[in-house]
């Protein structure tokens, strides 16, 4: 398709991290990138100009079953599509819904002609087929739509891992004849849980449907990321060179860096804005619980040396107060800090690949950084 193309600008000879670039009809995306998320065509407590100018996203994405329930895609379609209806501007990308049937659903059935659930919303019976999730998605209209897929949990076992990547890749064959809108790239997903063999076959057989990107799904969906690096480590070698990679539902600071050193492109996940909303911070040390009392009368930014409108212009007393008021202005600030720290330091990686030291940028990142959660820091492969 004319209208999307990806090119390879740069690959780092330390560690073979790249950076690129990915045309799409609303703008150019600069990878490697982090896509902060607008489930409900909105990115939580930000207006788009606080997304574009102040956390300067080059693209967001909204969700294909969020937006199906409500406000449904007839409407959006009517209003112009999502970018009118929204008023952003830049490329959007729509998941397919399928990880949200099976993960919010508290009772659905799947069959291979698609599945049975329940609203959350309203209890209300609904059945979502390969084909319907690509005529919801052509009517949002985002740049980058998803494949319907089936995801499993973590700790899924083979057999039901198989039949779910067997049922997955069914599924893209109708998704990949069913959609008709050239204006839309559809990137296929890869699944087969924590099974290499699964995985293979998966993405052998996936890649068959990549025209100008993929996505690699079922990853954090609660195993180790230890695991998640050794299965990234694995899939490495099948990759394309001409196609961007997408890694769905990831996006903490250590993933993104390990996501790259990888060879991942891109990256999406709901955490910046959610931990603000709960008083906490991101940094390049770590995780700042910026709601605790160590802050009460601590004056300074967020983090020094961040160019964040929040980091600017308050403390992380003041911040602390509205959180602990229940301000909402507390959680919209550390928001756009959040937002803005991980597209900062999406832009901080792909400087250190132009400058061929993403190795050294790896290694003091990683050696600074700590999650917070007991996990061990899992070296990358860097033999691939």
């Amino acid at each position: 398709m004319e209208q999307f193309r990806y090119e390879v600008l740069h690959t780092c000879k330390q560690s073979g991290a790249r950076v690129g670039r990915l045309y799409t009809p609303h703008g150019v995306i600069d990878t490697p990138v982090y896509m902060p998320v607008g489930t409900n065509a909105s990115v939580k407590s930000l207006t788009p100009k606080v997304v574009d100018e102040d956390c300067k996203a080059s693209i967001i994405l909204a969700n294909t079953y969020h937006l199906f329930l409500r406000p449904g895609e007839d409407l959006v379609a009517k209003a112009g599509g999502l970018h009118k209806f929204m008023n952003w501007h830049k490329p959007i990308l729509t998941d397919s819904g399928g990880f949200q049937v099976f993960s919010l659903s508290k009772m659905n059935k799947i069959t291979d002609e698609g599945v049975h659930f329940s609203s959350y919303i309203d209890g209300k019976k609904l059945f979502m087929t390969p084909e319907l999730a690509i005529d919801v998605e052509q009517k949002l209209g985002a740049d980058i739509i998803m494949a319907f897929d089936e995801c499993t949990e973590g700790h899924a076992d083979y057999n039901t891992s198989k039949r779910a990547m067997e049922r997955t890749l069914k599924w893209l064959d109708r998704c990949y004849k069913h959609k008709t809108r050239e204006d839309q790239m559809l990137f296929p997903i890869v699944q087969g849980n924590m099974y290499k063999d699964l995985r293979q076959k998966s993405i052998e057989e996936t890649l068959k449907y990549a025209k100008c990107g993929f996505s690699i799904g079922g990853l954090s969906v609660g195993e180790p990321k230890e695991v998640m690096y050794d299965i990234l480590d694995f899939l490495r070698p099948f990759y394309p060179e001409d196609q961007p990679r997408y890694l769905m539902g990831v996006g903490s600071p250590d993933c993104l860096v390990e996501g790259v050193m990888r060879g991942i492109d891109m990256f999406d996940c709901v955490l910046a804005t959610r931990i603000a909303r709960n008083g906490t911070a991101l940094t390049r040390e770590g995780n700042l619980t910026v709601r605790n009392g160590a802050y009460k009368e601590d004056f300074r930014p967020v983090e020094e040396g961040c160019d964040c409108y929040c980091c600017q212009n308050f403390s992380r007393a003041y911040i602390r107060h509205l959180i602990n008021a229940d301000e909402i202005l507390g959680g919209e600030l550390l928001s756009i800090h959040n937002t803005r720290f991980l597209t900062r330091l999406m832009e901080d990686i792909r400087k250190a690949i132009w400058e061929d030291r993403f190795l050294d940028f790896y290694k003091e990142f990683t050696e600074k950084y700590t999650w917070g959660h007991g996990g061990k820091k899992q070296e990358a492969n860097l033999s691939k």
